[in-house]
């Protein structure tokens, strides 16, 4: 996957709002809308961009519960491992599931209606899962900072 020094332009622009037209984002980077289009077609296909999302409140749609969930499995095997994974993948309530070192072996960030709605999570999702030894939920208090951009890093011409 490579990329220039105006596709690292295009990056950092697309990551502050992907809805700007590719005129606006062409002429901020000093390109024609279609020499524009072609490198963002080019970026997502190469899966520099993996997605274009909005980022939605939780509160505002019902979901006002947030934690944090540390989960280890009962063993590190590969087959449990990718089961687990599976099942992260196929749970609406986990909204991104991340495969850590350290104490646990997945760190989740897990949204719900209520703590109730929580529990009937926790005990469908973890209690009933035999290859998970130990869960640990912290509750998030406050979102301080939301956001998927990365730092771009902006080749060197050669």
């Amino acid at each position: 996957m490579q990329y220039d020094r105006t596709d690292a332009r295009i990056l950092e622009i697309v990551q502050k709002n992907n809805r700007l037209t590719s005129e606006v984002i062409g002429e901020t980077a000093g390109l024609s809308a279609t020499a524009c289009q072609r490198r963002l077609k080019r970026l997502r296909s190469d899966g520099i961009i993996e997605a274009d999302v909005s980022i939605v409140s939780p509160k505002a749609v019902g979901r006002p519960i947030q934690m944090l969930v540390l989960v280890t499995l009962e063993r590190e095997r590969s087959d449990i491992v990718d089961r687990f994974k599976k099942a992260i993948k196929s749970s609406a309530e986990v909204v991104n599931g991340f495969y850590v070192t350290g104490d646990a072996d997945f760190l989740l960030y897990v949204t719900a209606r209520s703590m109730e709605d929580y529990e009937q999570f926790t005990r469908r999702f973890f209690y009933e899962n035999t290859d998970i030894k130990g869960v640990k939920t912290m509750v998030i208090m406050d979102r301080v900072k939301t956001g998927f951009a990365v730092p771009i890093e902006v080749p060197s011409e050669d």
